[in-house]
């Protein structure tokens, strides 16, 4: 169960920077692109994006059920079960909240869906961070005392 918790700790630490990059850099400058040629950005976007982010979420989602399952001796379960928890927050703001901006901005730009795009990513933002905490302080609680 190391060997799961340690790629859990890479995909999940993966998305913390990423996400990151994404609110802070990657989304604010959608309105900066222009209107002409948007939709064709946005639907290209969104496809790379699903590239890059697709493989290590799912490896991150079926890693974090692994280990509420059969959790590492010397971790306290609720660890990768809050852990769980935010995973899901940020599964069900990407379904709900942010996939439907990308679709109404594949079709052009919409300035009321990129700020809701921009605002709304917070949820995400916030709980992958909590989540590479809660990563941290699994792998901390493997090692042995200082």
């Amino acid at each position: 169960m190391e060997l799961v918790l340690l790629v859990h700790v890479g995909a999940t630490l993966f998305m913390v920077g990423l996400i990151w990059f994404v609110q802070i850099v990657h989304y604010p400058l959608f309105g900066r692109v222009g209107r002409e040629g948007f939709a064709e950005y946005s639907v290209a976007h969104s496809h790379r994006t699903g590239l890059v982010v697709g493989p290590p979420m799912l490896i991150e989602a079926g890693t974090a059920v692994a280990l509420v399952v059969r959790t590492p001796e010397g971790v306290p379960s609720w660890l990768p079960l809050l852990g769980l928890a935010l995973l899901a927050a940020v599964w069900l703001s990407t379904a709900f909240l942010q996939s439907p901006q990308h679709t109404v901005l594949g079709e052009g730009f919409v300035a009321a869906s990129h700020r809701f795009l921009v605002a709304s990513n917070w949820v995400r933002t916030v709980c992958w961070t909590g989540r590479g905490i809660l990563v941290l302080l699994m792998v901390a609680a493997l090692l042995p005392p200082a």
